[in-house]
């Protein structure tokens, strides 16, 4: 008989684990409680995906890194840059930056069937009151993709808290919008679409490629102003191939990232090293200003 694929297998470790989720603050992995919810795009609805334990840990520890301006991926360059289409403030967490978040790492894993090495840094982010992300792609249009990991394929998007009023996921060209029946607890901006209400421990996974490869337009989607409370929510955006395995030439030491030099002016390479330095596994994205371009090889071997 042959042996399992290693994902199917990550799955059914995750189902048997002991108690809630094997360890404590833990849920137990169920891939029969994702309902779909659309097809144009393909979406999928995990209620409880995260316990409450987990979701106050994320928040935790983006608030004891500091949160910044969040920024958009420019298409020409690939560089994040600051825009007024997106208003939150957030941060990124290491891959693997403690057990908690490891555990998160490997359901997502277990539920999307792509390995971990194909997701990008978990990102937290914060929306206070009117804060949004207007309708946008989370493909890369227009930009050469010889880019690590090529594509994002997928998205899960996690509900670290609840909201009182607004701050909704929203498909603006998804079909499902013209069967979903809303009533005055829903803002304005979720009647221009299908909508998610974001619950705290529940996690929304799309796809922005369809099967093909290729764009899913009605992938649109934003975060809705916040009206009343505040929006806290962790993604993971999934590459069609693996996002560690990026190459790294000394001579070519470059930050990957628009305001890796504020950030390590802010001394964000000793309070996140995971991120902005990485580690002999998995390199950082802000080596330059960290000023830790030394070697004179190619990281990890290549």
């Amino acid at each position: 008989m042959a042996s399992p694929p290693p994902l199917l297998l990550l799955a059914v470790l995750l189902l048997s684990s002991a108690g809630a989720g094997g360890s404590e603050g833990g849920v137990r992995f169920d891939a029969s409680r994702a309902a779909d919810i659309s097809w144009h795009p393909r979406a999928f609805l995990y209620e409880g995906f995260l316990s409450e334990v987990e979701c106050d840990h994320l928040v935790a520890l983006a608030k004891r890194a500091g949160m910044e301006k969040s920024t958009v991926v420019d298409g020409k360059s690939g560089l994040s840059v600051p825009s007024e289409a997106r208003t939150s403030s957030g941060m990124f967490l290491a891959k693997k930056q403690d057990e908690i978040v490891t555990r998160i790492e490997e359901r997502i894993a277990a539920w999307t069937m792509f390995p971990i090495e194909n997701g990008e840094p978990m990102q937290i982010l914060r929306y206070g009151q009117g804060e949004k992300y207007e309708p946008h792609f989370d493909y890369i249009h227009g930009r050469p993709y010889s880019a690590p990991g090529g594509h994002r394929v997928a998205t899960v998007l996690m509900y670290l808290s609840n909201v009182k009023m607004g701050g909704e996921t929203v498909f603006p060209d998804s079909e499902a919008k013209l069967s979903q029946p809303k009533d005055e607890t829903w803002s304005d901006c979720a009647e221009q679409g299908f909508a998610v209400k974001p619950v705290k421990g529940n996690a929304l996974l799309f796809f922005s490629l369809h099967p093909n490869a290729t764009f899913d337009r009605n992938s649109l989607h934003g975060s809705c102003p916040v009206i009343e409370g505040e929006k806290w929510s962790a993604t993971k955006w999934i590459h069609v191939k693996s996002f560690d395995n990026r190459r790294r030439i000394a001579a070519k030491c470059e930050d990957e990232h628009a305001l890796c030099p504020k950030w390590a002016a802010q001394g964000e390479c000793a309070k996140n090293p995971g991120y902005m330095v990485g580690s002999s596994v998995t390199p950082g994205y802000c080596r330059k200003s960290c000023n830790v371009c030394t070697t004179d090889k190619p990281i990890n071997g290549m």
